[in-house]
């Protein structure tokens, strides 16, 4: 079993993120809900401020993905959707506050919408993650 990260030339090459991913064997795959800035006491975490949302969804993501059994690493796409209007290099600062720097970053997809579940919220991310075995 293996992931395989793709960045083939004559795509744009960034350290944030893979153009594809390829999973081979037995596995399992997991599927992470979009989160947003939600805490576990079901509070908005950074009215309005989309770096302190970024990190409280992404915390929310490595919350579920830990709890199958994954972490980023496993990681090997992320849906990110954006209120129009936001910074989105504010929300990548705070997304690698928490995941961090990685020899295997997962492909990305960023999306701006015009509102989310609730007039607050102006991030929320899904995740998809591999975990070999």
């Amino acid at each position: 079993m293996s992931i395989q990260r793709l960045n083939p030339g004559g795509l744009f090459q960034s350290p944030a993120f893979s153009q594809a991913v390829v999973t081979r064997g037995p596995g399992r795959t997991i599927y992470v809900g979009g989160q947003n800035a939600v805490d576990a006491q079901g509070q908005l975490v950074g009215p309005d401020d989309l770096a302190a949302q970024t990190r409280q969804a992404l915390l929310n993501v490595q919350t579920a993905l830990a709890a199958a059994g994954a972490g980023w690493n496993e990681v090997v796409r992320l849906g990110i959707y954006l209120v129009q209007g936001q910074d989105v290099q504010a929300g990548f600062r705070a997304a690698q506050e928490v995941m961090g720097p990685s020899a295997a970053p997962p492909t990305i997809t960023v999306l701006f919408v015009a509102a989310l579940g609730r007039p607050e919220y102006v991030v929320e991310i899904e995740a998809t993650a591999f975990v070999e075995g």
